[in-house]
C-alpha cells in the first residue's frame, strides 16, 4: 500500500494554532473520502475530520468550529487547520482514508504528535 505522512505536529499553547498536513501519494487517493483520527494516551483511535472527493466535510462535536479539514487532489495532500486548541486536543494524529463506517481503508502512518500546553 501507498504510505501516508502525517505532518506538521508540535508543541502549542492552549488557544493556539496548528496545521497539519498528511501526504497521501497516487493519484487514487482523489477518489476517496479523507480524514484525521487522532488518538489520546489511554484513549480509542477517532475520527475527528472528514472530507469527501468533492469537498464536503464532517468534524466530530469535539473540534467543530475550531478545525477545518481541506484537500489538494493534485497534490495529493489532506490538510487539518486546528485553531483554538485545547489541551484535550492533545494527541498523535493521524490521516487515513475512512470507509463509510469509519474505519481506516488504509495502513497507518506514523502520525504526527500534537501537544497542548502552556
Amino acid at each position: 500500500q501507498v504510505p501516508l505522512v502525517e505532518t506538521g505536529g508540535g508543541l502549542v499553547q492552549p488557544g493556539g494554532s496548528l496545521r497539519l498536513s498528511c501526504a497521501a501519494s497516487g493519484i487514487v487517493r482523489s477518489i476517496y473520502d479523507m480524514g484525521w483520527y487522532r488518538q489520546a494516551p489511554g484513549k480509542q483511535r477517532e475520527l475527528v475530520a472528514r472530507i469527501t472527493s468533492g469537498g464536503t466535510t464532517n468534524y466530530a462535536d469535539s473540534v467543530k468550529g475550531r478545525f477545518t479539514i481541506s484537500r489538494d487532489n493534485a497534490k495529493s495532500t489532506v490538510y487539518l487547520q486546528m485553531n483554538s486548541l485545547k489541551p484535550e486536543d492533545a494527541a498523535v494524529y493521524y490521516c487515513n482514508s475512512p470507509m463509510r463506517n469509519g474505519s481506516p481503508r488504509l495502513s497507518w502512518g506514523q502520525g504526527t504528535q500534537v501537544t497542548v500546553s502552556s
